[in-house]
């Protein structure tokens, strides 16, 4: 028995991890996420004439971001996609912004009319205006992660909140007037990510909904999954309104045989994972759900004016709420800010174990 012991003993030092770390659970740490995570900056001709109509909205947009497998590369495991039904392909390839643009003697880099005239869900911010991508398609933004993950195994979970965009705005009568998000139409959502992700990739409702009655009695009685086992895995979340929500919901409670996760109210069957994007308003929320056992994404910062101001009160608040999901524009500092505003992890790190409980140790190598 000495000798069995022993054994024990000297192997966890050998591997440096302990019982304690190999039972540490998805929602007992924090990840760092980016905001629009597709998104590049609108091009300075256009984005000057947005400013002269709305100098507030002008500045707002004023971000961008690196190509998807690069923030990936400097520890980012959230992401935010934004999709638009397009069944038939075409229906953004001509975007109003472009058409101001050719005609001041500009036209946009990295902008592929091409693409867009493949059927499928297509990534935007806003069309006509805020249109440009790093990939214009959904199907491409998570054939280009999942290349990502199987260059690098053993990496933390990386989770994707996805918006399903249909607003039409009334005021430009020349915009493109999206196509709603019918229960068809989020379909597709889940199928495209099939189409990239095998079942054993993903983290789904049913997956850790297990033998429970709903989903939130699950995740509040007997836990997340163990962090091991979650890497090389995703986690989508559908980031939608009540009406948008329902449609998902609709004919499969507790989302079984869906792929999402919903921003579904604390009470009810799908309740899991919840938005709350204010980590100073809403601290006391954050933390209190944090500890019953719901998994929360915030925002460290938004509109751009944290970094204007150099002020990373909101990031250091959303740490302190224990929110598991930190997103930020600003994972790099922007140069033409002068600010030098950064949101990152002391010291680099990938992820942090979570304030809110009480780990000696948790094991977050991606080694």
């Amino acid at each position: 028995m000495r000798k069995y012991l022993f054994l024990v003993f000297i192997t966890s030092l050998f591997y440096g991890c302990s019982d304690q770390e190999n039972q540490t659970r998805l929602n007992q740490i924090q990840l760092l996420g980016s905001h629009n995570s597709y998104k590049l900056k609108i091009d300075p001709s256009l984005w000057n004439a947005i400013y002269e109509n709305d100098s507030t909205m002008a500045m707002e947009l004023d971000y961008g971001h690196l190509p998807l497998k690069d923030q990936l590369d400097l520890g980012i495991r959230a992401l935010e996609l934004d999709v638009f039904h397009d069944p038939e392909g075409g229906r953004y390839s001509v975007p109003f912004g472009l058409l101001l643009m050719l005609q001041v003697g500009s036209s946009p880099d990295q902008f592929d009319g091409a693409a867009l005239q493949n059927p499928g869900l297509k990534v935007m911010h806003i069309q006509d205006i805020d249109f440009r991508s790093h990939n214009t398609s959904f199907i491409g933004c998570l054939r280009e992660i999942n290349e990502w993950s199987k260059a690098h195994p053993n990496h933390l979970p990386i989770i994707i909140t996805i918006n399903a965009k249909d607003d039409v705005i009334n005021d430009q009568p020349e915009f493109v007037k999206p196509l709603p998000f019918t229960a068809n139409a989020l379909d597709n959502i889940d199928l495209e990510i099939h189409a990239v992700f095998k079942e054993k990739q993903l983290i789904t409702p049913y997956s850790v909904r297990k033998d429970s009655a709903s989903l939130e009695e699950s995740i509040l009685k007997n836990g997340w999954p163990v962090l091991e086992e979650c890497r090389d895995k995703f986690l989508f979340v559908l980031d939608e309104n009540n009406e948008k929500m329902q449609r998902y919901i609709k004919g499969h409670p507790s989302l079984g045989g869906r792929v999402m996760f919903v921003n579904a109210p604390v009470g009810t069957p799908e309740a899991a994972f919840l938005i709350i994007n204010d980590p100073v308003m809403d601290f006391g929320k954050i933390q209190d759900l944090v500890k019953k056992g719901y998994l929360v994404r915030t925002r460290a910062d938004a509109g751009t004016w944290e970094a204007r101001r150099n002020d990373l009160t909101r990031f250091e608040k959303a740490l302190e709420s224990g929110a598991q999901v930190i997103s930020t524009d600003y994972y790099s500092p922007d140069s033409s800010l002068g600010t030098g505003y950064q949101v990152r992890f002391e010291n680099d790190k990938v992820a942090l174990c979570n304030p809110l409980f009480q780990l000696d140790h948790c094991n977050l190598n991606e080694n």
